[in-house]
């Protein structure tokens, strides 16, 4: 029996369990609409003397990221200021934006009333009292709310409880005992309620060991059982560390996955990639300028005409779009590489603009036993496939970063017997990385009726999602049988793949078998013929096809091909619907071929009879072609400081010219990367070096040169000298090729 490969993303956190009703085949991958749960947040900003106006400044941005990260529109925030009480007539807590859903208008109005908060005068009461803030979100979060939505409480401080003023603790020689006194029963209180408090640290020097006191004081649980959802204490760094401090937070708290892009000063187009998986997103861009204009492309090169709308099957929801942070929420986004193009006008292109995605998505899964119906004592392989909610394999390896795969079997006369899934490449698992979690258990002896394979993921902002494969144990050896051989294979849309099944029919009397394709959106693969008959004592082969839907059902989710996977199922409907074989199974969907792919036949004729008429211009544009050519030469990734970061050898350039490439992971472990239309392209200069296309200009790059690539990366070139003159490739050296019969001179002295 063959596997299909497949992948998964993974992030932040969430609890997956795989469990499915037994006798009953796996729901179809994509059989529920995404559903994000809503959370209720309520954020306290310190307002007290003990923090400067550029860390209350930050304190500000952050209770607006809170709002415009959100990526679900029933979530609810409060958010109000806090400092102390020292005399009648003044009060604890400011009060600036009441409960607000977030959806669009909310996130704007949001945006408006976290304005208000300010920096206390001495008049006011500029103590820091810390138990009755964290009373307050506790108040303001169960206070008439649903108690099965999480509740989240941001304690924006810098952790320096400072109560000794306040009359409302007592005798003044005892006030200090009494704040930590009362400090504890409120967030004992907040653990009672199911309140996570998740402080931020503002300030030169926050106190870290009040902030974890704080954290550890709430609710522990998250929406996950994972550490990264555990509520901690986090230093934010100014209001320039605000914006990524405060997502990855932000994603931890709601199980959110957080990447970060990278920042340019405008104009300038940025990148950010959207995961297969992510149903819902929000692409959040801090401008730094208001007056800065943001312009979104999606990964087919369409401009998303309306930031408020539906376009392309996507739903789409604008925030913050006058203010210096705006988040474009997409419901059912379009996978890939998406592009921010920022513009301003003269005077407002001084600060860098920064991107990042803040996204959750759907993991499922397709498990299957082989065989699919063991006998007691017999081992069986199980495997857990992981793809995107419509059956798409993923392929990408980056993200299984934080994913844990638990398995069990179980049955009515045994304990439950632990699995070990892995997609180590090891053992029962035949590749690594492949995004199928493969591992071996046997059937206890003493096993009778039925047994049932499960499987516990923890992945990260992905959904929960159930799988389960239940067998009837065989008494014996089957007395029919249908393994299915299908190699992986490619088709259009509209086009199908074929395989065989290998069947046996050792009885005297006829069974008819049930084949489909399950795990898989439906539509997008069907099985043909659905039903076959075998005869008595019947051994043979049986040809089966798989074909692909049309091209509509994919939409624009095609692009330049998708790997869609299923599990290919029979079922004997003469033995009450005994499970024959569930194998997996791949399909490689790319688009219709165009018209070269067609004609290709056609063009060809056509282009050696031109050949034919101006053969020496097709050499002189051969030999132009060649000189250009970049293979051979070694890019070198250079950081401020002269290190040489990466080294990237090119290889043949589109039309033997330029090679275009990008910059992975800039901030991070910058590298070269071949793209096709990347932001950048290279090719030999005639007069030596090369030659850097950046933006639409072309800028020389000589031996020993460097060009500028993002403000601390520049590329220069090293090793990789031109092929010798009796290479296939001499004409890179140049010298050698055709001459030009009016002047003696080379054709490429006209380039």
């Amino acid at each position: 029996m063959r596997r299909a490969a497949a992948s998964v993303l993974g992030g932040t956190a969430v609890f997956v369990s795989l469990l499915a009703p037994a006798g009953q085949d796996p729901v179809p991958a994509a059989d529920s609409t995404p559903a994000f749960p809503a959370v209720n947040y309520a954020v306290a900003v310190d307002e007290s003397a003990s923090l400067a106006p550029e860390d209350m400044r930050a304190e500000k941005a952050a209770a607006k990221r809170i709002a415009l990260g959100d990526v679900s529109s029933s979530s609810q925030v409060t958010v109000f200021g806090f400092a102390a009480a020292e005399k009648a007539g003044q009060r604890v807590v400011d009060p600036v934006c009441p409960r607000t859903t977030l959806d669009a208008a909310g996130r704007e109005e949001v945006g408006k009333c976290v304005d208000e908060l300010r920096g206390r005068k001495k008049s006011e009461g500029t103590g820091t009292d810390l138990p009755t803030a964290i009373r307050q979100g506790v108040d303001d979060l169960t206070d008439g709310s649903d108690a099965s939505v999480p509740r989240v409480l941001f304690l924006l401080t810098d952790g320096k409880m400072d109560v000794k003023d306040s009359f409302k603790y007592g005798d003044p020689a005892h006030r200090e005992a009494e704040g930590e006194r009362q400090l504890k029963e409120a967030l004992k209180e907040a653990a009672a309620q199911n309140v996570q408090i998740w402080p931020l640290g503002f300030g030169p020097d926050p106190d870290k060991k009040q902030l974890d006191q704080i954290a550890a004081g709430g609710y522990r649980k998250g929406c996950v059982e994972l550490p990264s959802a555990t509520p901690k204490a986090h230093k934010v760094d100014g209001a320039k560390d605000v914006g990524t401090t405060l997502e990855r937070i932000f994603a931890a708290a709601h199980c959110l996955r957080h990447e970060e892009g990278p920042s340019k000063r405008p104009p300038a187009t940025l990148e950010i990639g959207i995961s297969p998986l992510a149903t819902v997103g929000s692409i959040v861009v801090d401008k730094g300028d208001p007056e800065v204009k943001i312009t979104y492309i999606d990964p087919a090169g369409d401009k998303i005409p309306n930031t408020s709308g539906t376009y392309k099957g996507s739903r789409f929801e604008l925030a913050g779009g006058t203010g210096t942070v705006e988040a474009l929420k997409i419901v059912d986004p379009l996978p890939g590489t998406w592009k921010v193009k920022a513009e301003a006008p003269e005077g407002h292109r001084s600060l860098p603009v920064a991107v990042s995605v803040l996204w959750q998505g759907e993991l499922r899964g397709a498990i299957t036993m082989d065989p699919p119906s063991p006998q007691a004592g017999e081992k069986v392989t199980v495997t857990m496939r992981l793809q995107t909610r419509e059956g798409y394999e993923i392929k990408d390896p980056r993200d299984y970063e934080g994913l844990r795969v638990r398995s069990e079997l179980t049955g009515d006369d045994f304990s439950p017997l632990a699995l070990d899934l892995a997609d180590n490449g090891k053992g029962s698992d035949p590749d690594a990385s492949d995004g199928s979690f493969t591992g071996t258990v046997t059937i206890p002896q003493d096993a009778d009726g039925t047994v049932t394979v499960s499987a516990t993921l923890t992945a990260t902002g992905l959904s929960a999602d159930t799988r389960s494969e239940t067998a009837d144990l065989a008494p014996g050896e089957l007395p029919v049988k249908a393994p299915l051989e299908l190699p992986d294979g490619s088709a259009h849309p509209g086009g199908t793949v074929t395989g065989t099944l290998d069947v046996s029919n050792t009885t005297d009397a006829p069974h008819t078998l049930r084949l489909s394709v399950a795990d898989v959106k439906d539509g997008l693969l069907s099985v043909e013929p659905k039903e076959i008959t075998l005869k008595p004592g019947e051994q043979g082969t049986r040809q089966v096809t798989v074909r692909v839907s049309p091209k509509s059902a994919f939409g624009d989710r095609l692009g330049d091909g998708l790997d869609l996977s299923g599990t290919f199922t029979v079922v004997d409907t003469t033995d009450d619907d005994r499970i024959l074989e569930r194998a997996p199974v791949s399909v490689r969907v790319t688009p219709e071929p165009g018209l070269w792919d067609k004609y290709w036949w056609a063009f060809v004729a056509g282009a050696v009879a031109l050949a034919l008429a101006v053969a020496a211009v097709v050499a002189w544009l051969r030999l132009r072609r060649r000189r250009r050519d970049p293979f051979g030469l070694v890019l070198q990734l250079v950081a401020e400081d002269g290190t040489v970061v990466n080294e990237h050898k090119a290889g043949h350039g589109n039309n033997k010219q330029w090679y275009e490439f990008a910059l992975a992971e800039a901030h991070r472990s910058p590298r070269i990367e071949k793209r096709a239309h990347g932001p950048y392209a290279v090719r030999r200069s005639r007069e030596g070096g090369a030659v850097v296309r950046k933006s639409g200009s072309r800028i020389p790059l000589p031996i020993r040169g460097r060009v500028q690539l993002t403000d601390t990366l520049s590329l220069s070139i090293g090793g990789g000298p031109a092929p010798g003159p009796h290479s296939p490739e001499s004409a890179y050296a140049g010298g050698s090729g055709p001459r030009n019969p009016s002047t003696g001179g080379a054709y490429d002295d006209f380039l």
